[in-house]
């Protein structure tokens, strides 16, 4: 049986049950852990699933794991708002990490302004955004290609990453709760920001407040990394006063 049938019977099974362990699927379909396992990453990526400790669950109707094309239109008006305030945090002479976020990518109207700049980032579409902007230098990391989202991952993008040095990162992130902290849908998403953050002086988080409170499956950070949350306005007042109380700075 090829992945294609795998990932049908799979997916029809999640229809029906709602999440499942590993060991369940396979001895419904007569297939190694193994290679249920390895389905299920690749499930994940696809964003047809949610994978858990163990198995996996349905994902919701519309799963935040999107095409770049899709993300940007979710939640405009905050993505911009938020895109504007983190630009007002970079300055003249600045080296920072962008991700490829759409989120992240609202910044890039406010930057054209400011130069010297230096960006390394892994955002196709933040590289094209600068390509006409003289004082701006784009350092693009090297990797394989994600057409779907538009981005540069894998193992030689992060190395990339790792061998630079950047005043300040801005990374977005699929949930951010005080429990949790930092979680995503993708592994190759969160390790391009895991890397970026750990290379970097200070740590902006660009995240709309319809993804506070929620966790992904997969914890990439702790909420004490962060030197600071940049948010909407309409951030819960019960959520603000939680990360305040985790020391998580906030910026409206």
């Amino acid at each position: 049986m090829g992945y294609p049938e795998r990932k049908n019977k799979i997916l029809r099974i999640l229809d029906k049950k709602e999440s499942l362990d590993v060991q369940e699927i396979a001895d419904e379909l007569g297939i190694s852990a193994v290679t249920i396992r390895r389905d299920l990453v690749q499930l994940a990526e696809e964003g047809l699933l949610i994978r858990t400790h163990g198995g996996a669950m349905k994902a919701p109707a519309r799963h935040p794991f999107t095409a770049f094309a899709d993300k940007e239109t979710v939640a405009a008006s905050r993505k911009k708002y938020i895109g504007k305030l983190a630009a007002s945090l970079v300055k003249p002479g600045d080296t920072i990490f962008m991700d490829c976020g759409s989120t992240v990518f609202a910044m890039c109207p406010h930057l054209k302004t400011i130069s010297p700049l230096r960006i390394i980032t892994n955002s196709l579409p933040a590289a094209a955004e600068f390509m006409d902007s003289p004082g701006i230098q784009v350092n693009l990391a090297g990797g394989e290609m994600d057409g779907q989202r538009k981005a540069i991952h894998g193992d030689r993008a992060i190395a990339h990453i790792r061998s630079y040095h950047a005043a300040k990162a801005f990374i977005g992130t699929d949930g951010l709760s005080v429990k949790h902290g930092l979680t995503a849908f993708s592994e190759k998403e969160a390790s391009i920001s895991t890397a970026m953050a750990a290379s970097a002086d200070k740590l902006f988080v660009l995240c709309d407040s319809s993804k506070i409170g929620k966790d992904s499956y997969l914890k990439f950070a702790p909420l004490s990394a962060l030197t600071a949350l940049i948010t909407d306005r309409e951030l819960a007042p019960s959520q603000e006063t939680q990360l305040k109380g985790k020391g998580v700075k906030i910026i409206q």
